[in-house]
């Protein structure tokens, strides 16, 4: 292998990368069919109802960036609802500061997630969806707190905050 080509095919490499958010391969191969929750909706009555930001994290399974959301040090009693349905996730007990730029939390309300493989960028983690609508929410990591050792780290832009 010569320099050359080890250049060129590096930089190919970290082109693909830098290219990787924009591209739908991944919401393509991961979308969960409508048919599953009891709210559904088609492509474009969600587009009417969320925001740019919120559908391309919410419906094609985007990431919005670290440290953006204002609900990452929001501290306040009350709930974490879906942006989507307003289906209650996360109460404020269960909030804590894991210092990763997301919302995290270490408990779900019962019954309120659903999760999936997510083999995406060359790893295998824990998604977290909406159970009423199927939104994307995050992954789920097993480097939180006590009592449950889980940190559901949420894109707040998938999360409504309603105070207590």
């Amino acid at each position: 292998m010569n320099k050359r080509y080890f250049l060129q095919a590096n930089a190919a490499l970290v082109g693909a990368a830098l290219l990787l958010p924009y591209t739908n391969w991944r919401a393509a191969t991961m979308a969960t069919s409508n048919t599953e929750y009891e709210i559904t909706k088609s492509e474009e009555e969600w587009r009417k109802i969320l925001t740019p930001e919120q559908f391309h994290v919410l419906r094609k399974h985007g990431t919005e960036r670290a440290h953006t959301s204002p609900l990452d040090k929001q501290y306040t009693q009350g709930a974490y609802v879906c942006a989507a349905c307003e289906q209650p996730l996360f109460t404020s007990e269960t909030k804590f500061n894991s210092g990763t730029g997301w919302p995290s939390f270490f408990n779900p309300i019962e019954g309120a997630i659903g999760t999936t493989v997510d083999r995406s960028l060359f790893m295998t983690r824990t998604e977290v969806h909406c159970s009423r609508c199927g939104g994307h929410l995050g992954h789920v990591f097993n480097d939180g707190p006590a009592p449950t050792g889980k940190r559901y780290c949420m894109n707040g832009v998938a999360l409504k905050f309603i105070p207590a």
